[in-house]
């Protein structure tokens, strides 16, 4: 499976950015909202763990490359609520294919970071959030290292 997802990303993969993915998140953090910030912070902590395998973090920055492109399949500038559809449906399938690597402190920095941005949120949105990604992981061994 995590092939399919590595060859959708790899074309994005070009588009990530450090800098500029917290550029994009600290600028629009109200109107991206907690459903879009929390899988990005999510899948950029794990992206930063030196046990996340290299081809969980190419398919981590490819799905963020895409998050990056003001301009993809359902333009962000132009249509901004519905505009981020598409981009929270690419990072959700990342999270599902990296899952394994999602860990407790990879949760606690991502919940830390929301808790800057936001102050107090439903802890039960956030649950949802991770809960789906396992969902789709669980019955599926974890994927083997290139």
């Amino acid at each position: 499976m995590k092939d399919n997802f590595r060859i959708e990303y790899d074309k994005y993969v070009k588009y990530f950015s450090e800098s500029w993915l917290w550029r994009k998140l600290k600028m629009q953090t109200k109107s991206i909202g907690i459903g879009v910030s929390y899988p990005a912070l999510l899948l950029f902590y794990t992206f930063k763990r030196k046990e996340t395998p290299a081809w969980a973090k190419r398919t981590i920055t490819g799905a963020l490359g895409y998050f990056l492109l003001p301009f993809d399949i359902i333009p962000d500038p132009l249509l901004p609520i519905i505009g981020f559809t598409d981009d929270i449906m690419v990072l959700s399938a990342a999270m599902m294919v990296v899952t394994a690597y999602i860990d407790a402190d990879v949760v606690e920095n991502a919940r830390n970071k929301l808790t800057e941005w936001f102050g107090a949120y439903d802890v039960k949105q956030l649950e949802e959030i991770e809960n789906a990604a396992k969902k789709k992981d669980e019955g599926s061994e974890e994927p083997k290292e290139e």
